[in-house]
């Protein structure tokens, strides 16, 4: 029986108290994995993180301080923010802690995939090792091929450039770049293999559940434009976990300095993993909510009363119309990149919309809002158009689904329907008025939407291909 040790530099978080055996056996900065069950273990990764503040300025969602831009160096925050195409982007992007950290995960995920089968131990236990690593490899590869390639399209997904696609645990390969549609393929035969396995309650919370692999199927099916698997898929995570917070009686209650939901406390949360760190939304300056948000939140949405303040000048410009978060998060815990009901609800909502099901879908949208929303307006008409009923979706799911990647895959995949594409308009800077105000647009089919590879990647693999037309420096 092959034993397995690997280093385990950056990965200290695994150091958790059913873990840390396994430090005890082997040498400092490694890890003995052996029996089917250490495989299982190594599946649990405790604040597992992806940094990608840098996307956030793609998404008309957020906003930037003044004094970011104003007198500021070119970095890449400014060329999303001012939707700058000219300047190549490469030339700012030395590395990437998402990329990195992705692939990481993936060859973490890929050992246990490939090794498993090798460990002593229980059939069952192999098994659902191997299934949890498949659910979060499609985890991974569904945020990078959104991140740096083309939104998927049925008529050239199969051409259209993709993401360096790592199968199996090989530690001297070079990646290959492959296509949209490989990507899509892997994530999904992933999921499908995986799913016969998975537990209803697993045994924490850094281990899928079912509820999360079909909430994460549904989303695939929703993206890939595939409208009645997308709603099978998320009826069926609903039936394992269909909970919604009701924001309404935590008003009612005092809010949530009053009331505490912390992570394991919220009903929500369908996976632990974050942009950050397990205490990530304690930086609130980070994520300014856009003026335009606000407003489309209005004055009757729990969401924005309970956790948003527009009042600390040292976290935002006072007077430009933006916000910021103030719970800690231990006062109420937000899934920033893991799935949560809500985002089912929603998939649910825009599925039936897509299918002409338009009472079915504002009924999924609706059970929604009368968690959300503190007066009579919760329960939207059934509106006479498909279009009208997923401009509410397009909507609700921005104030449902903040931070993260939500907003901007979405601006990528609402951008290949003509009517719902969207052209950006910022004017900036709103406070400051020692500067002209102008206003910047991003385009639906800006190239900005597909990210470069970073350039510490792209000097280890050259054959490695941007999928944008700017061009590789050296």
């Amino acid at each position: 029986m092959k034993k397995i040790i690997l280093p385990i530099l950056g990965l200290l978080a695994l150091a958790t108290p059913s873990c840390k055996k396994y430090l005890d056996l082997v040498p400092k900065g490694q890890l003995l994995v052996e029996t089917a069950q250490d495989y299982y273990d190594f599946v649990s990764y405790p604040n597992r993180g992806y940094i990608i503040l840098n996307l956030q300025f793609l998404s008309d969602n957020n906003w930037i301080r003044e004094f970011n831009v104003i007198g500021a160096n070119k970095t890449l925050d400014v060329v999303h923010f001012t939707g700058d195409t000219v300047e190549n982007r490469v030339n700012l992007i030395t590395s990437s802690n998402f990329y990195s950290r992705a692939y990481l995960y993936i060859s973490r995920w890929n050992t246990i995939i490939s090794q498993v089968d090798g460990a002593r131990g229980e059939e069952s236990i192999r098994l659902l090792a191997k299934a949890e690593a498949k659910v979060f490899r499609a985890f991974d590869y569904f945020h990078l091929i959104n991140t740096y390639a083309k939104a998927y399209h049925p008529n050239t997904a199969a051409t259209d450039g993709g993401v360096p696609m790592m199968y199996t645990y090989d530690l001297e390969a070079t990646p290959e770049k492959g296509t949209v549609q490989e990507a899509y393929d892997l994530i999904q035969k992933d999921l499908d293999e995986a799913i016969p396995f998975i537990q209803a309650t697993p045994k924490d919370p850094y281990h899928p559940s079912l509820a999360f692999a079909w909430a994460l199927k549904a989303k695939v099916h929703l993206f890939k434009r595939e409208w009645s698997a997308a709603k099978e898929a998320a009826l069926t995570s609903l039936s394992y976990n269909d909970k919604l917070i009701d924001l309404v009686d935590l008003s009612a209650k005092g809010g949530p300095t009053v009331v505490n939901t912390p992570a394991a406390a919220n009903p929500e949360v369908l996976s632990l993993m974050f942009v950050q760190g397990y205490n990530e939304m304690n930086f609130a300056w980070q994520w300014l909510l856009s003026p335009e948000l606000v407003q489309l939140f209005g004055t009757n949405d729990a969401r924005y009363n309970l956790f948003f303040r527009n009042t600390n000048g040292s976290y935002m410009d006072l007077g430009s119309g933006t916000a910021y978060w103030q719970s800690t998060f231990t006062q109420f815990f937000y899934p920033t990149i893991g799935m949560k009901t809500g985002d089912v609800y929603l998939i649910l909502a825009e599925a039936y919309a897509r299918e002409n099901n338009i009472s079915g879908a504002m009924d999924y949208l609706n059970r929604l809002r009368k968690k959300r929303i503190l007066d009579a307006t919760a329960e939207l008409p059934v509106p006479a158009t498909v279009q009208e009923a997923m401009q509410y979706i397009i909507t609700e799911r921005r104030k449902e689904l903040l931070f993260g990647f939500n907003r901007f895959f979405d601006l990528k995949r609402y951008n290949l329907d003509p009517e719902y594409e969207k052209t950006i308009e910022r004017k900036f800077p709103i406070v400051n008025q020692t500067v002209p105000q102008q206003t910047y647009t991003i385009k639906p089919n800006s190239r900005l939407y597909v990210i470069p590879f970073p350039a510490d990647v792209l000097k280890l693999n050259r054959a490695l291909t941007l999928n944008t037309d700017e061009t590789i420096p050296f």
